[in-house]
């Protein structure tokens, strides 16, 4: 669990009243739970003290409860100039941690936890913190890797699916074209070759010959005779 820092209480003695009082009521709305409310407070600090570091530090802090992770970075990030005292500013690099941990950016956390530990090497906050960010970037290097390992199997898959396909492909052209060669010279052999006829069909067409010469000259014959009959009658 990220460990975040404490509000600044009012300390500025300078500060007018009314930015104190604010101020007050906005870490009391803090203290209860609500952070939209202590936003708008510590907001109205700011106001009032347009250089007033503490209100633009709690207004970071009530940002950070809200989950407004983005917001709150930047609201720290323009705090680590205005920082007078290196406790003050490793206060402010540890919310910058906490932001970006939080927004799952965490190489940048830990560089912001190893300058917040510069300015203060014993905050033990920021050491755990340091090496909680340090897991979590292991993890999501690791988790990268998988994800990058899975997404060129996938990769390699689909390429070998593609591959098979543009060969199963191939082949079937290669049957087909074989068939119809195949075809074509069962066609071209059927064309060449002489019309063979069985032995009973050869002998049936024979014996058809042979009835049809044979009709033929009982025809021929009867003619003959018929023309002979009638000229022997005539010569009587």
């Amino acid at each position: 669990m990220v460990l975040a820092s404490v509000l600044l209480a009012s300390t500025f003695t300078l500060q007018a009243q009314n930015e104190r009082k604010v101020n007050r009521q906005g870490v009391k709305s803090y203290e209860h739970g609500d952070f939209s409310e202590a936003e708008v407070k510590f907001r109205m600090a700011e106001d009032i003290n347009q250089e007033s570091f503490e209100a633009e530090y709690n207004t970071g802090a009530a940002l950070y409860k809200q989950e407004k992770y983005e917001e709150s970075f930047e609201q720290y990030e323009s705090l680590a100039d205005k920082a007078e005292d290196p406790l003050a500013l490793a206060n402010v690099w540890h919310n910058i941690g906490n932001s970006l941990l939080e927004s799952e950016k965490y190489a940048e956390s830990i560089e912001a936890y190893k300058n917040s530990l510069r300015r203060n090497p014993s905050d033990q906050d920021s050491k755990y913190n340091l090496a909680y960010a340090r897991e979590k970037l292991q993890e999501q290097e690791n988790q990268d890797q998988q994800e990058q390992q899975n997404q060129d199997q996938q990769e390699q898959e689909n390429q070998d699916q593609q591959d098979q396909e543009n060969q199963d492909q191939q082949d079937q052209e290669n049957q087909d074209q074989q068939e119809q060669e195949n075809q074509d010279q069962q066609e071209q052999e059927q064309e060449a070759k002489p019309l063979e006829i069985s032995r009973e069909d050869a002998e049936r067409m024979l014996e058809a010959i042979q009835q049809q010469e044979k009709d033929v000259k009982e025809k021929v014959d009867k003619k003959k005779a018929a023309a002979a009959k009638v000229k022997t009658e005539k010569d009587w």
